[in-house]
């Protein structure tokens, strides 16, 4: 059984965002970059995102969960925490690993933005073509 101060860490990733998680038992506080979740991440498709691995091993409301989170935008933030948070869940009991990986929740996505070429617009975008 888990220590009373007892708290877990965990690194996800997604896009070009990070995010470092620590959970420690609680009443199911969300701190993100000193922030609320309601501040942070506006949209409720984002707050449900973080809730997924939360609602999934349903342990809702039994963990403090304070998050720092850098880079990319609003939408990779929320998958880099989604993957942290599912991480720590696989730390603090080892049978939630099979909901959780069944879920996809344990799976890092690896897609990146492709970069811009030179003699042309965008990545893979060309130039319009002129015959004359």
């Amino acid at each position: 059984m888990p220590k009373k101060n007892e708290s877990w860490n965990a690194i996800g990733r997604r896009k070009s965002s990070i995010a470092r998680i620590l959970m420690t038992k609680g009443k199911g506080g969300f701190t993100i970059n000193n922030r609320g979740i309601e501040e942070y991440f506006g949209r409720k498709t984002l707050k449900m995102m973080l809730d997924q691995p939360l609602d999934i091993t349903k342990v809702n409301g039994k963990y403090d969960i304070i998050i720092k989170v850098k880079g990319g935008g609003l939408s990779g933030q929320a998958g880099a925490v989604r993957l942290g948070i599912a991480r720590c869940l696989e730390q603090i009991n080892p049978d939630f690993r099979s909901p959780l990986k069944e879920a996809g929740m344990l799976t890092r996505d690896s897609r990146e933005v492709e970069r811009k070429k030179y003699g042309q617009p965008g990545a893979r975008k060309r130039f319009q073509f002129s015959k004359r």
